[in-house]
């Protein structure tokens, strides 16, 4: 399915799913950051995402969000997407008040 811009939801992610594959690679940095020496804490995470909204008539339906690549989105001048910036605070689930670390490896210039 595509709309008047090229734009092809075949092509894009729905936002939910973006946001759970989000969640799973930072529990992997954290969890393959336990006991490394440098870590770093997650004090908010922004996206910023081109996205469409489709909203189905068939009864019981409901408004599925879908993100777009930007290069994709970018070539039309009459695009039928917004963009917008969603800012995450990671909190840990078992441990709610402590800080979210993330393990990274250590960048040539870090010290």
């Amino acid at each position: 399915m595509s709309d008047e811009t090229g734009l092809r939801v075949d092509d894009a992610v729905e936002l939910e799913d973006m946001i759970a594959q989000l969640r799973s690679a930072l529990s992997r940095a954290m969890a393959d950051g336990q006991g490394e020496g440098l870590r770093f804490q997650a004090e908010k995470l922004e996206l910023e995402l081109t996205v469409g909204v489709e909203r189905s008539r068939e009864p019981g339906a409901k408004v599925r969000f879908w993100v777009f690549d930007v290069h994709n989105s970018a070539r039309s001048a009459h695009t039928a997407t917004q963009r917008i910036t969603l800012t995450l605070q990671p909190v840990r689930g078992d441990a709610p008040d402590s800080p979210a670390l993330i393990s990274g490896a250590e960048l040539p210039d870090e010290s």
